[in-house]
């Protein structure tokens, strides 16, 4: 099937939403490893390997959806950074499990009742 020209250029930004956008920014800070590039009262984003990680303070109609999506972000290590995650507060979604192919996902709540789930995938660079 020939590929088709759209204005589509991939996945850039996923956005949790928190009541508390403070503490949610100093959660992030440590469990990424890394600061906000972007840091406003009304919206805080992170760059990770590429890719952003909003926080919005607007939670009075977070989006829903029924399929229930889930952002998964590359890890080296899923095991180890599962247990990270745990270890900072985040609250067990689904145990690691690996998929096929020596792939591995794992998911957690944050502190904010976002789904933030983790992939192990040796089929795609780790370029961070």
């Amino acid at each position: 099937m020939p590929e088709r020209s759209t204005n589509f250029l991939g996945l850039r930004t996923v956005v949790y939403h928190t009541p508390d956008i403070a503490r949610a920014k100093a959660w992030y800070a440590d469990a990424l490893g890394t600061q906000p590039y972007f840091d406003e009262p009304f919206y805080v984003g992170f760059n990770v390997g590429g890719f952003e990680l909003g926080l919005d303070p607007d939670a009075s109609g977070p989006p829903t959806s029924q399929g229930g999506a889930v952002a998964y972000w590359g890890v080296t290590d899923c095991a180890q950074e599962f247990q990270r995650l745990l270890d900072l507060g985040a609250k067990l979604h689904h145990e690691i499990q690996e998929v096929g192919g020596g792939i591995k996902v794992a998911s957690v709540f944050d502190p904010f009742n976002n789904i933030l789930g983790i992939i192990e995938n040796s089929h795609f660079p780790n370029e961070a």
